[in-house]
């Protein structure tokens, strides 16, 4: 698509700009041609390639099993490796910390973040960590798992939907519904006059060019296969583990955390402008 429409956009180009015949367009047409004849060799390569490490990554998921939050039960599902069963743990007794790694290159300061949970069994640790791509980025992983597991967070809309593409019914991945609500939105811009129809236009352009609907689709697709992946990957324990409980069976945070929770809301009303993570390890060291 992009290169059939790359030729209309230069001679329109050329059109505006009136050097349709001059040296500027012939360059732009040889670039073009070279570009094409390589492409021709190295798309379908990189293409095979690309699906060759994806079903890769994808054939591992089969014996991936991730860890898993159950809230009803206040309990942390891990599955190390190596390990036949899975274990359970309390989510009080769960440590998580945030890696910070620097390095002197040649080409500067290289900076390194992740993420990590885990906890102790007897002697030894168990965890898991990731890379994240900066330091916020970490510590908002940690503050989506603590959110959902203290307060109730049901859905991404309520603390990472910057873009406002989540209607209240619509599943939490990305889709056709977020295609969808782009364009609502968009073109309720137009009207309310936020927007030009220009800048109209060039939304429709950009989508044209990027196949329309079929990424979406395709994340949809992604998004339902993982989903199958998953629950034929689970052990019978933990499938039944994760089955919900009757309301009066919910276990309830400790008077400890009660404690620490009430220190931390007081600390940040009194300073609200103060760093969360600082707090935190004030109410800490407190005890």
């Amino acid at each position: 698509m992009i290169i059939v429409l790359f030729p209309l956009f230069t001679g329109l180009l050329g059109i505006i700009f009136g050097y349709g015949n001059g040296a500027i367009w012939e360059s732009m047409i040889g670039v073009f041609e070279e570009a094409y004849k390589n492409q021709l060799i190295c798309g379908p390569s990189i293409l095979l390639i690309g699906l060759g490490v994806w079903h890769h990554v994808h054939k591992k998921r089969l014996s991936l099993i991730p860890t898993r939050f159950n809230r009803q039960r206040r309990e942390v599902c891990f599955m190390p490796e190596g390990a036949i069963e899975p274990v359970f743990v309390p989510w009080e007794s769960l440590s998580a910390w945030i890696i910070e790694a620097k390095g002197a290159t040649q080409f500067g300061i290289h900076r390194q973040y992740g993420m990590g949970i885990g906890f102790y069994q007897g002697e030894t640790l168990i965890s898991q960590e990731f890379q994240c791509a900066g330091l916020e980025l970490a510590i908002s992983h940690w503050e989506a798992i603590r959110g959902y597991m203290e307060y109730e967070v049901n859905d991404l809309k309520s603390i990472q939907d910057l873009q406002d593409l989540q209607g209240p019914d619509d599943p939490p991945h990305e889709g056709l519904h977020t295609f969808r609500n782009a364009r609502a939105r968009m073109h309720q811009q137009i009207r309310e006059g936020r927007r030009s129809r220009l800048s109209g236009f060039f939304w429709y352009l950009y989508h044209v060019m990027t196949l329309w609907t079929i990424p979406n689709r395709l994340v949809e697709w992604e998004v339902r296969r993982l989903e199958r992946i998953g629950k034929q990957a689970l052990p019978e324990v933990m499938r039944a583990w994760s089955e919900p409980l009757p309301e009066e069976q919910w276990a309830k945070p400790s008077e400890e955390l009660l404690r620490l929770s009430e220190q931390v809301r007081r600390m940040h009303k009194r300073q609200p402008h103060r760093p969360i993570t600082q707090i935190f390890a004030e109410v800490c060291r407190r005890g």
